[in-house]
């Protein structure tokens, strides 16, 4: 007797549909996995078989024959234990096997038969729902994370007797419901901490303000405690909302890292990931014989806080380049090509000079004039061409500690910053880039022209700074996000000025 069931397979954070095709007849037990099995895969027929047979069903004495469909496309993970079972008791008339037409399964089966959770559920979910499947059949503790997929009716089992009793119509079967929004979708770290908190600093926060309107890449330069960390920890409070659309993108990249079991809803917050200097290239862009997410894509729609910068591996900080421009990581490997979203807004701190102390009035720095050169030559001046914004953070006077008034609490940024972005919006159109951090050369040149005066001071800053062209443009869209910030028309002078500013640092002379 021949079954067919669905299932699926992921290929980055897309689900690709796979035919689990079963065919049982009597004779010596024998069971086969074919279609491009990993390990995991393979593996399967085991944990089937023993639990077939502790549940008293003897397919171990027949000659089972599993192909995975598509064959060109390479299957892995353990969720095909479920679909592999269900087909087999099919073919042995534990239940119709229509009860399962059209179902998407997936599952990990233990040897006592308890049905396990697995990874990446909602995006294999999201597919199936793409292709037309209505109905799914998932675990139980991923029930609530399938269920995050509107237009889909999830399934849930706890343990395969169960299963069989429900489809063979002796008990309903489980159902999940989703998760109402509320603050139970803010998860990952919890809310973002409140710019209030922070005393002084108004220039670094003005900087922050422009860098989450605009989406542009910040660099902090400052001593040891000036604050910088606890700075970018408060930035993804400033940026605006996700949409539905942004959440779940950035969910499905969670679910395929395996970060959202227990969890219940979206993820609504935007991620904040700050991975240790120590981090590999692979750990950051993704990688890894079967290919996962790296922390930038782990930051998409979110913040990813590189600190100490300069103590980073010069080849790590390089993978960085491009996912940065293209806003996506593509990992090529033999057995197949896999792309990860990246879009993400970067920020980075480091020390002014080794010892840290370089400018600062209450501490003497121990550095010569040649430390403090290889020091910042440890990074590439492409690598600072991709930071829009370049500031200065000083050591906080006792004053501002003690006594110095709260500053503006993020939520009333976070509105001004809310208001440039939907000018930014309405000015790109809606399948615009969005933001003016992500202008191409061509729009840049549309909508960030300047007056005479303005440009004058470009030219001198260009000769003074020994600005690239790339860095000319990114000063441009600085200018423009302060002045949608101000909600000019119109970039004038002072908005190019303040742009300049932001990016002196990284020209200035040990």
């Amino acid at each position: 007797m021949n079954v067919r069931v669905r299932s699926a397979v992921l290929v980055g954070i897309e689900g690709i549909p796979v035919d689990v095709e079963v065919d049982v007849y009597p004779g010596i037990g024998h069971f086969d996995i074919v279609g491009l099995p990993e390990t995991a895969v393979r593996e399967s027929k085991v944990r089937v078989l023993s639990a077939l047979r502790n549940l008293g069903y003897r397919a171990h004495t027949r000659w089972v024959t599993v192909n995975l469909a598509p064959a060109d496309v390479r299957k892995h993970g353990s969720l095909y234990d479920l679909p592999v079972a269900l087909g087999v008791l099919a073919c042995l008339e534990a239940f119709p096997p229509e009860a399962i037409q059209g179902m998407l399964i997936l599952g990990e089966l233990s040897l006592d038969g308890e049905i396990r959770p697995v990874q990446g559920v909602l995006p294999m979910v999201a597919a199936a729902r793409e292709q037309g499947t209505r109905e799914v059949l998932v675990p139980e503790a991923n029930g609530a994370e399938a269920a995050l997929v509107q237009g889909v009716q999830v399934r849930t089992a706890r343990d395969l007797q169960d299963l069989i009793d429900a489809l063979a119509g002796r008990r309903p079967l489980g159902v999940a419901e989703p998760v109402a929004r509320d603050a139970s979708g803010r998860h990952f770290g919890g809310r973002a901490a409140d710019l209030a908190e922070v005393r002084g600093q108004g220039h670094v926060k003005r900087a922050l303000e422009v860098a989450a309107a605009g989406r542009h890449n910040l660099l902090m330069v400052g001593p040891p405690g000036s604050g910088k960390t606890m700075l970018a920890r408060r930035l993804p409070g400033l940026l605006p909302e996700m949409t539905e659309a942004e959440c779940l993108e950035a969910t499905k990249v969670h679910s395929v890292a395996g970060l959202l079991r227990g969890r219940a809803s979206l993820l609504r917050d935007r991620p904040f990931r700050a991975p240790h200097h120590t981090a590999s290239a692979a750990a950051i862009a993704g990688g890894g014989s079967r290919p996962r997410p790296g922390e930038i894509s782990l930051a998409h729609q979110g913040v990813l806080f590189l600190d100490e910068l300069p103590e980073w591996r010069r080849e790590v900080l390089e993978v960085l380049r491009q996912p940065l421009e293209e806003g996506r990581v593509t990992i090529s490997r033999a057995q197949a090509v896999v792309t990860w979203p990246a879009d993400i807004l970067l920020v980075a701190a480091m020390n002014p000079c080794p010892c840290g102390w370089l400018g600062d009035p209450r501490h003497a720095c121990r550095c010569s004039v040649p430390e403090v050169a290889r020091y910042r030559a440890r990074l590439s001046g492409p690598l600072l061409d991709r930071f829009d914004i370049h500031v200065e953070v000083p050591a906080v006077p006792y004053r501002d500690l003690a006594g110095g008034p709260p500053g503006e609490p993020s939520q009333v940024v976070r509105q001004r910053v809310e208001r440039a972005v939907g000018i930014q919006r309405q000015r790109l159109g809606p399948e615009g880039p969005g933001f003016n951090g992500r202008m191409e050369p061509a729009q840049v040149r549309q909508h960030c022209r300047i007056p005479p005066e303005a440009s004058r001071l470009m030219e001198a800053a260009v000769e003074r700074l020994g600005l690239s062209a790339r860095a000319v443009d990114r000063v441009l869209k600085v200018a423009r996000t302060i002045a949608d910030l101000d909600a000019s028309e119109e970039i004038r002078v002072v908005h190019v000025s303040e742009a300049i500013q932001y990016r002196m640092l990284d020209r200035a002379s040990p």
